[in-house]
């Protein structure tokens, strides 16, 4: 099946469950044995529900791999995953990304003896030289996390491989609608489901989805150990985001080009990072690696910090607020929101300056959003 019939129908046969056209919700801790020693399918909701199953299930076959794993909150997801890896392992982590990813390896797991290091991932000589230090892992986010560079996952993914690392790759900007890091050479893909999977801004969860079917087995065991995994009704409400991905997806790509190109010759705006721009540095690259871009992307004011907190204050139809893809429009200023917990030097080296303003396109009428941000500016 293609993807839009996937998303609609993957992971839930009706005739399973009572003819129910949506997956039902099993609010429920606990279900009850067959006999003495007999379990059924499922025996505790922390190691295994029914709802959950299906969107692991959907997820699985829309980023074309062998298991998925649903969990609380896309953080949940990242800690799940670092605790497969042991004291003294390290991996290769792009040096522009989420800044609570930064926070999780520079204050959470470096005190576990699992280190990080920091590289710059779109330059491939170093990649190599750091891969001759045998880490374990590669971390990928492609487009980054604000600042929308991209590495190209397919020769990251060789090179890593030459050395026996696996490789992770988030996909949350894109979704799998536009990006497949597996097909790319990737190991475990990495999602955030708050944002574009979900896409309705009401609830939080994240997501593992995994190539190898002895590695999906490691992730299980620790889901269930770390009692990690989504709840059923978080999980019903990113099945419902889900059947509507692709239309979501195509609207807020449309949107966000759009409003891209029209800031591009703004004479306030000193820059855009769009990869669908043809300015963009790596736009060939997102050509060969993308089908699309999502509705995320950030610019710069040549006013400054002065500039971005006019702007943040006179918008209408933008909304203040951290967070992306949802069918609202957002605006934010990473270097105080999304990214305060990263220190300013390090800030500074991902590109997350001041003048750096981030939007989450929405999909209302392209119109009014251009119009909002014109008199903003």
């Amino acid at each position: 099946m293609n993807f839009k019939t996937l998303a609609i129908h993957a992971g839930h046969d009706p005739q399973e469950h009572m003819g129910a056209v949506m997956p039902p919700i099993y609010q429920t801790s606990t279900f009850a044995f067959r006999d003495v020693g007999q379990p059924g399918p499922y025996n505790y909701s922390r190691s295994g529900n029914p709802t959950r199953a299906a969107l692991e299930t959907c997820l699985a076959q829309l980023e074309g791999g062998a298991a998925g794993f649903a969990f609380a909150t896309g953080m949940a997801a990242e800690t799940t995953l670092l605790m497969m890896f042991s004291p003294g392992d390290h991996i290769l982590v792009q040096e522009d990304h989420y800044g609570g990813t930064y926070r999780i390896f520079s204050a959470v797991f470096a005190s576990k003896q699992i280190g990080a290091q920091f590289i710059n991932m779109r330059d491939l000589a170093q990649v190599k030289s750091a891969l001759a230090r045998g880490p374990k892992a590669v971390w990928v986010e492609s487009p980054s996390n604000p600042v929308m560079n991209l590495v190209d996952i397919h020769a990251v993914s060789e090179l890593a491989h030459q050395h026996g690392a696996l490789v992770v790759c988030d996909n949350t900007f894109l979704s799998p609608y536009f990006q497949n890091p597996l097909e790319l050479g990737a190991d475990i893909v990495l999602h955030s489901t708050t944002k574009y999977i979900n896409g309705h801004s009401d609830v939080l969860g994240g997501a593992l989805i995994l190539k190898d079917a002895a590695l999906a087995d490691k992730i299980k065991y620790l889901q269930n150990a770390l009692g990690t995994g989504a709840g059923p009704n978080d999980s019903f409400l990113i099945l419902r985001g889900v059947k509507t991905l692709a239309v979501r997806m195509e609207e807020h790509h449309r949107n966000a080009l759009e409003i891209a190109r029209w800031l591009e010759k703004h004479p306030a705006v000193s820059q855009v990072r769009h990869p669908g721009l043809e300015s963009h540095p790596q736009h060939e690259l997102a050509k060969r690696q993308m089908r699309g871009c999502g509705g995320t992307f950030s610019f710069r004011l040549r006013g400054g910090e002065a500039a971005v907190k006019r702007l943040l204050g006179r918008c209408r139809i933008f909304t203040l607020a951290e967070s992306l893809g949802g069918v609202e429009s957002l605006i934010e200023q990473p270097c105080t929101m999304t990214h305060a917990s990263v220190p300013c030097e390090v800030q500074e080296r991902m590109g997350v300056t001041p003048d750096l303003v981030r939007i989450s396109v929405g999909l209302e009428d392209v119109r009014d959003l251009i119009a909002d941000l014109e008199q903003a500016l």
